[in-house]
């Protein structure tokens, strides 16, 4: 027994009568309220509290360490061996060979060997897999066994400004394939809008930038994050309309931008916030700069900057006082240049490969070759300049594996043009009804190009596959203003007329390219550049046929004078009236015409014969038989 326990017992006899229990009213005991308590007590109205009765959650982003693997392989000639056991003494293996067979456990693993090998070698002879199968079949069996295009949307950016602005440009990262850069520029497309934003009250931005400032003017540009679309990842802020950015390619912490006052700025992209320097207004230029292309230099600093005043000034971000050179979009080749007879600057472009040459897109649809080692505007636009378009250039881009040949698009029209090509028009010529307002090539596959138009229709052009019509085409709602592919191919990103940026994913074929692409669209240019450099030699003949031909020195000079003056083979209708002039071009293409249409009217005679049936013979009348001699069409 536990020493704090005590057993008390006791006969039931001894416990007295039952308990019997019953209710009644007592009052046991009674606290009396206290006064110096009711003075503490203070009464409060009716008080609405809203409470969070749901589970309560947080955003949150997690980038994991990637976990590198290695595949490392090893050639077993004899099986292993243990370290006290000399492989090369047979008396010594032979000895452990003895010593592992008498084992119990020997047997058994020799026959699980014997049972997965005999399963492989049933594989391997019921499936010989060095024969071609199905050799034999015909080709038209598997013609209708085809895939669409197709393309996914994988994300969507709104515009964090209200109303939305349209999208100017649109630039991935150099180094990270998961940050892009978008310029919303605050103006108005057609004048219904502008009405419009006139009649609505003066808006603010939804979120603060870094610097903590809130601004009103709707100026703002910024650096989104692939994966995340609530947020930009940095914020740029200016006073004035920014036309164009563009990061450094060779160093992203750089941004340059062309305002529409003509200034020129710098933003740095590890602080984000306004900018970091400007230009004074005496070294601006005159109108609203919409062109702006970085070009290689040693301290990567150094950019070219176009204006529609006809302008194009070349920086230095060190210092930005006072360009280093300027000339003037004059088509006429003279150091004496115009300002008045000056086409505006629309689009620059230049590739890294090819760092002396840069090309300059006008408003009035032509393009102007730079040399950047030029002193003078006449060296520097010494290659000379060509019209290809009726109204304003939209965008330049060169292939990324051809440099040679750039894709431009504008007011109808998207053209392939090479440099090789200097009196031709184009080497590849792309019509649609809508306006294109940008084009761009894809940067995994060499044949394959992207163009937006004003109806929203997103085409894809592959040159390999058809040359008239895009292999596939995506409607948006809103007109796409700018279209820019990722440096790996992977994605697209798709700016729209109401500020919003659709990043689409593509389909695995639009992400790779055969042996043979590149070999293919290769000679497909060289082809047409080659057809290109016929007719311009026909034209320099046509020329001097007519220059040798005049009878005396008088008519020498007039037609020289007349041809200076009045034929211009850079211009695609005076190309074709001097080649229809021709009279021996002309009889060839009569010819060859003639033999089309003869062929043409042989392919279309056919012989139809009316056979009829013993039961139509019966029914047919005499008179008719006699009528119907049933002839050919």
């Amino acid at each position: 027994m536990h020493y704090n326990q005590f057993i008390y017992s006791r006969e039931r006899r001894r416990f007295g009568r039952q308990c019997l229990f019953s209710d009644r009213t007592q009052l046991m005991f009674s606290i009396n309220p206290s006064m110096k308590m009711r003075r503490n007590y203070i009464l409060r109205n009716p008080v609405h509290t809203g409470t969070q009765l749901s589970d309560q959650k947080a955003f949150s982003v997690i980038e994991t360490e990637n976990v590198t693997f290695a595949e490392h392989g090893m050639y077993h000639y004899e099986g292993g061996w243990p370290r006290e056991v000399n492989i090369h003494d047979e008396e010594s293996t032979l000895r452990y060979r003895k010593k592992v067979e008498r084992e119990d456990a020997w047997g058994q693993q020799v026959m699980t060997l014997i049972t997965d090998t005999t399963g492989i070698v049933e594989i391997n002879n019921a499936v010989n897999i060095y024969q071609e199968f199905f050799v034999d079949l015909p080709a038209e069996v598997c013609e209708q066994i085809r895939f669409d295009f197709e393309s996914r949307q994988k994300n969507i950016f709104h515009d964090p400004y209200t109303p939305h602005r349209p999208i100017s440009v649109i630039d991935w990262a150099p180094n990270d394939v998961k940050r892009f850069l978008v310029l919303h520029t605050n103006i108005p497309l057609s004048r219904l809008e502008a009405i419009e934003r006139l009649r609505a009250p003066k808006p603010k931005i939804k979120f603060d930038g870094r610097s903590g400032a809130e601004s009103t003017e709707g100026n703002n540009f910024y650096i989104w994050d692939l994966e995340n679309p609530l947020k930009p990842m940095v914020d740029f802020t200016s006073t004035e309309i920014v036309r164009k950015t563009f990061y450094c390619p060779k160093d992203e912490n750089w941004i340059a931008g062309g305002l529409h006052s003509g200034k020129v700025c710098l933003w740095d992209v590890r602080t984000g916030g306004g900018r970091v320097c400007v230009c004074p207004l005496e070294a601006a230029h005159r109108e609203s700069a919409p062109a702006l292309c970085w070009v290689h230099s040693k301290t990567n600093t150094e950019f070219y900057t176009g204006s529609l005043d006809g302008s194009v000034k070349y920086w230095d971000g060190r210092d930005m006082e006072t360009p280093i050179q300027e000339i003037l979009l004059d088509p006429v080749l003279t150091d004496a240049q115009s300002r008045s007879r000056s086409h505006g600057a629309t689009v620059l472009e230049f590739e890294y490969t090819i760092p002396v040459r840069f090309i300059i897109g006008s408003d009035m649809g032509s393009i102007f070759v730079g040399n950047r080692k030029g002193m003078t505007p006449s060296e520097t636009l010494a290659a000379g300049n060509y019209r290809l378009f009726s109204g304003p250039i939209r965008t330049i881009e060169r292939n990324p594996f051809f440099v040679k040949n750039f894709l431009i698009t504008g007011d109808w029209c998207a053209k392939i043009w090479a440099e090789e090509c200097k009196g031709s028009p184009t080497t590849l010529l792309i019509k649609k009804k809508n306006e294109i307002f940008c084009g761009t090539w894809s940067t995994v596959r060499c044949s394959l190009f992207v163009t937006g138009d004003a109806k929203g229709e997103l085409d894809f052009w592959d040159l390999l596959l058809h040359q008239r019509k895009p292999i596939f085409t995506l409607k948006f709602s809103q007109a796409i203003l700018y279209a820019k592919f990722r440096p790996d191919g992977e994605y697209l990103a798709v700016a729209l007329s109401n500020g919003d940026i659709q990043i689409l994913e593509m389909d695995p074929a639009l992400k790779r390219s055969t042996t043979k692409d590149k070999a293919l669209i290769a000679a497909m240019f060289e082809r047409e550049q080659l057809r290109c450099k016929l007719l311009e030699g026909r034209v320099e003949e046509i020329k001097l046929k007519r220059k040798t031909d005049a009878p005396d020195e008088d008519k020498k000079l007039a037609y020289t004078k007349k041809d200076e003056d009045i034929i211009n083979p850079d211009d695609p209708e005076e190309f074709l009236r001097i080649i229809t002039k021709d009279t021996e071009f002309k009889e060839v293409l009569n010819t060859f015409q003639d033999q089309v249409y003869k062929v043409d009217k042989k392919r279309q005679e056919r012989e139809y014969v009316m056979e009829r049936t013993d039961f139509e013979a019966d029914l047919v009348q005499p008179e008719e038989l006699e009528q119907e001699p049933y002839s050919t069409i």
